[in-house]
């Protein structure tokens, strides 16, 4: 019986490719290179500055210039977070149902607290979460389950009774090692080469609203 639902933020509770590839963008303008599309950007778009860092400009953390390049980008992304990111259609009809029958939900993520408060604040979800655990909240972020499992104690439901949706296999294995109930946004950012079948889940959907068929059975 699921009797709460944690969501991962980028790639699965919103659509947030639009202003983390514009802060790609910006920092390839930096450096006289034309700006990428989108669709090249987005299935990246749920590995952090790291992942699209190495995408855009083909650096590692090792590189000379990588520290300026990702203060360039995450300045740029914190100035204009929300600009363009928006709930995947129907997220804001699948909280509504959630909330009608009085399943609490929340956010489990990767990102940074200090980048994912205030865009859930500026979305207007904030306050209706009845948790959000970010990248740094805990000592490990995902694959590890510590996050997991501090949200389960935050709403008070237990890691056997909840169900976490998400978009990549981070979030299926953290999920599994968590004993949650592990369903995969396949309408997320998932690479058009990735083997969805071998990833540790009890499903997949192709939209949100179809996760109600896993919570009312």
């Amino acid at each position: 019986m699921v009797e709460a639902v944690l969501f991962d933020l980028d790639g699965t509770f919103a659509d947030t490719a639009p202003d983390l590839g514009a802060a790609l963008n910006h920092v390839r303008a930096l450096y006289d290179l034309p700006p990428l599309p989108l669709a090249t950007l987005r299935p990246q778009a749920s590995h952090g500055s790291r992942g699209l860092l190495k995408l855009g400009l083909g650096v590692e953390p090792d590189a000379p210039d990588y520290d300026k390049m990702r203060d360039a980008f995450l300045q740029h992304y914190e100035e204009h977070i929300c600009d363009r990111t928006v709930l995947f259609p129907g997220m804001a009809a699948l909280i509504g149902e959630l909330e009608q029958h009085d399943l609490p939900w929340g956010i489990v993520t990767n990102k940074p607290h200090r980048y994912t408060v205030p865009l859930m604040e500026k979305l207007g979800y904030a306050k209706r979460a009845a948790c959000l655990v970010s990248g740094d909240t805990c000592e490990h972020s995902k694959p590890h389950p510590m996050p997991m499992l501090h949200a389960s104690r935050l709403i008070g439901i237990s890691p056997q009774q909840c169900l976490y949706l998400g978009d990549d296999l981070r979030d299926m294995e953290a999920a599994q090692a968590a004993e949650m109930t592990g369903i995969i946004a396949a309408y997320g950012y998932i690479d058009p080469a990735a083997d969805l079948g071998s990833w540790p889940s009890s499903g997949r959907i192709a939209t949100p609203l179809a996760l109600l068929r896993y919570i009312q059975g």
